[in-house]
């Protein structure tokens, strides 16, 4: 089966960049993860994929004068590799025209929230403060608009409590799940 090469971009701890790698490796989704994007030098995600033997571009953005610079240095890494798809898993970053015009159409994200609820940083902490009974997780299409590109696919699940922490617990097998069956559909189909 042909191995399809897609990019996990990523700013944090690496939970959903484990769950995608780790469904290439034992054959979930016809793919290899063949760059790890990171803003944040130092993350822990730049480690784990280290640890694995994968192509890290790790930068600063304070570094560049503008985010179309670091951005071009970013398409010129995708397309050194010849990514066809890039999921966005954690990636504090919104991305910009620069970015987005070179790869539209094969940018995913996913968001703590079911969307069109929840924009946006902190998610999770907003619906708890709102009092939300029904929590999710959605896949969607990145587009101009922050968290408003066209959902793939939502999974919800239901929480009483008041503890972001908690929330996010309940969610992140959730999202390691519903993430690999959103890549490996687009692949395949």
């Amino acid at each position: 089966m042909e191995k399809h090469p897609i990019a996990v971009f990523a700013s944090g701890i690496g939970t959903n960049f484990e769950a995608i790698d780790n469904a290439c490796k034992d054959g979930r989704i016809p793919a290899e993860v063949v760059l790890v994007v990171c803003d944040r030098p130092g993350a822990q995600v730049v480690a784990k994929a280290k640890e694995r033997g994968i192509s890290v571009f790790e930068f600063s953005p304070k570094d560049y004068p503008s985010k179309a610079d670091f951005e071009k240095e970013i398409v010129e890494e995708l397309d050194r590799r010849k990514v066809e798809l890039v999921c966005l898993a954690g990636y504090m970053r919104i991305v910009g025209p620069t970015l987005l015009s070179a790869y539209e159409g094969r940018i995913i994200n996913i968001h703590p929230s079911l969307l069109p609820a929840f924009k946006g940083a902190n998610a999770v902490e907003r619906a708890v403060e709102y009092g939300v009974k029904v929590y999710g997780i959605s896949v969607h299409w990145v587009s101009s608009d922050l968290d408003g590109g066209k959902i793939i696919a939502q999974r919800a699940f239901p929480y009483e409590g008041n503890d972001p922490e908690e929330v996010h617990a309940l969610g992140r097998p959730i999202e390691h799940q519903l993430y690999v069956e959103v890549i490996k559909k687009l692949l395949t189909s």
